[in-house]
């Protein structure tokens, strides 16, 4: 019960910073821009990133649009599997766990957009970049913190077997 108490305190903090965040922004976003409109601080920046209120029917990113019901099925799956899984990380491996931490969040924000609205809100424009928002950029990274813990681990391991291979040859 003490492994689990200890994994969740980590995880689910960090996963609800991440939904408060999210939702937040999004509020911001729906309270301060009716829908296809865009914000800019600054007209020098507009061709590089501004602020827009959109809406997205499929993934992260404006993909598979239309495919709500399919992507809110799918977070279900995705939170409970991560929420199931979590406890058994050891509390050492700092990047897989943060990257579960910000896909669990990121799954969550967007998961809540669709059962409150159908859809879910984009609201960040960069260049000729599909919108996104807070939670696709957490979904984002914690694949890319993923794939660099797995990186990290993995050299890790060779290292010891390394060594293990020269202790057993002497």
């Amino acid at each position: 019960m003490k492994k689990y108490l200890h994994a969740y305190t980590f995880l689910l903090p960090v996963a609800g910073l991440i939904v408060a965040l999210d939702q937040w922004t999004k509020s911001l976003v729906r309270s301060n821009l009716g829908f296809n409109e865009a914000w800019m601080p600054w007209e020098w920046l507009r061709p590089y990133a501004r602020i827009v209120h959109w809406s997205n029917t499929g993934a992260a990113f404006g993909i598979a649009q239309g495919l709500g019901l399919f992507f809110t099925i799918l977070a279900f799956i995705v939170v409970l599997v991560i929420i199931y899984y979590f406890p058994q990380i050891p509390a050492g491996d700092f990047f897989l766990r943060l990257a579960l931490a910000m896909q669990l969040g990121g799954a969550i924000g967007n998961l809540v957009d669709r059962l409150a609205r159908g859809h879910v809100i984009d609201f960040i424009s960069v260049g000729s970049f599909p919108v996104f928002n807070v939670a696709d950029s957490c979904i984002t990274v914690g694949a890319g913190a993923l794939l660099l813990g797995i990186w990290f681990e993995e050299r890790r391991a060779n290292k010891e077997d390394a060594g293990t291979k020269e202790t057993l040859d002497e």
